[in-house]
């Protein structure tokens, strides 16, 4: 990630401290855990929901959701957020063309979601904006709706990015990032 780029980013859970309540949250949250909560189904409707936002701009949208950080991680007290801003980097959202590339984290033990943007996105939302999006994504994982929740995030998103970088009638959309979601 270049330097300059430096990603916004929003988040629904406050930071968490290491230790063993924490741990255990993440040792219990196994991928079957994550593969109850998105089966297969919902995981093809969030790839078709992520294909059908992108259309309209030239932004870019990444899901990614993990079931639990890794023990050491989550015992050393690593928050959502810095997971999120690693995983920008390492999924390459940041390396699309305008510098709009937008990843939709979910850490399913602590149910904190961040939203990290590019540099093109991030200088153009105020902090109203980001809690616009946030807002009926909390309601949704405070109810273990978090289908509902990540779909109505991309499509917040989505309305951003189309107010922002809309394509005009003769522009082409090029899909820079795969829409299918990231399961860690």
């Amino acid at each position: 990630m270049a330097g300059e780029r430096v990603p916004s980013s929003s988040s629904t859970a406050p930071a968490q401290a290491g230790g063993w309540a924490r741990w255990w949250r993440h040792a219990w949250a196994d991928e079957g855990r994550l593969r109850r909560a998105l089966d297969g189904a919902a995981m093809d409707r969030l790839e078709a929901r992520v294909g059908a936002a992108e259309r309209g701009h030239s932004g870019e949208i990444r899901l990614c959701i993990e079931a639990a950080l890794p023990w050491a991680p989550a015992w050393r007290g690593v928050t959502a957020r810095a997971r999120a801003v690693a995983l920008f980097s390492e999924l390459r959202v940041w390396d699309t063309a305008q510098n709009n590339g937008v990843l939709i984290y979910l850490l399913l033990a602590e149910r904190a979601i961040e939203i990290v943007a590019d540099r093109g996105l991030s200088a153009a939302l105020s902090e109203a904006d980001w809690q616009a999006v946030l807002q009926p994504l909390q309601a949704a994982l405070a109810a273990g709706e978090f289908e509902r929740g990540l779909g109505e995030a991309v499509d917040a998103v989505a309305a951003q990015l189309r107010a922002r970088f809309a394509l005009g009638a003769d522009a082409r959309d090029v899909d820079e990032l795969p829409n299918r979601p990231r399961m860690l």
